[in-house]
């Protein structure tokens, strides 16, 4: 389970037990390319994947270095495109100011609603993550590119799942990943945002669970 930025395990908390070991990948390295050795030292062997938002975008990175050890995928609110210019500018932007405010700036966009009871989950985790790590995982983020090839040459199971409230990640991005892996399904929550385990625990336990009975082999 690989976390999104400024989140830690407790984005997976809720969900419904899943079978199997469940190890939690920490990604504080500062290139996409470091946090996907992240994941792939975190467990021996085989293993399936499921990756939110940033944790996700490290996935197709583990997809693209070792396909053969990932059993089957989740990507959950994401975006497989290369970084575009505004995104860049915001996270330079990001990176310079003070790090409570921009917490209290991206936490609208976390939810369906904005004054959601779910937001002292998210600043939970803000907190625990700090701001050295905050700014690791923006420059990280500087460093992704399009990761369409590495999804097409996967020939494992893709799930991939999305809110149609998701102000970050809409649902085209998640639609143009399945169209490219050969063996992937898009779910569309209905009205749901971007931290889809905190605000669809069972939903995406459920397909979570169907996934990895998918990836057995």
């Amino acid at each position: 389970m690989v976390p999104g930025m400024l989140c830690d395990a407790d984005l997976w908390s809720d969900l419904p037990e899943l079978p199997g070991e469940v190890v939690h990948a920490e990604i504080t390295e500062t290139t996409i390319g470091g946090m996907a050795d992240q994941v792939l030292s975190a467990v021996d062997g085989e293993f399936a994947l499921v990756g939110l938002s940033l944790g996700a975008i490290v996935g197709f990175e583990v997809l693209r270095r070792a396909p053969e050890r990932v059993s089957a995928f989740g990507a959950l609110s994401t975006n497989a495109g290369a970084p575009r210019p505004d995104q860049r500018r915001a996270w330079e932007r990001q990176a310079a100011a003070d790090f409570d405010e921009v917490v209290e700036e991206v936490l609208p966009a976390m939810f369906a609603e904005s004054r959601s009871p779910l937001r002292d989950r998210f600043l939970g985790m803000a907190e625990r993550i700090g701001p050295e790590t905050f700014r690791a995982q923006l420059a990280a983020q500087a460093t992704r590119t399009e990761a369409f090839d590495a999804i097409a040459g996967y020939d494992g199971p893709v799930r991939v799942l999305c809110g149609d409230q998701d102000a970050l990640c809409p649902n085209g991005f998640h639609e143009e990943i399945v169209r490219h892996a050969s063996r992937g399904r898009l779910h569309v929550l209905s009205g749901a945002g971007h931290l889809l385990p905190l605000e669809r625990p069972a939903v995406v336990g459920a397909l979570i669970r169907r996934l990895l009975e998918r990836g057995e082999r």
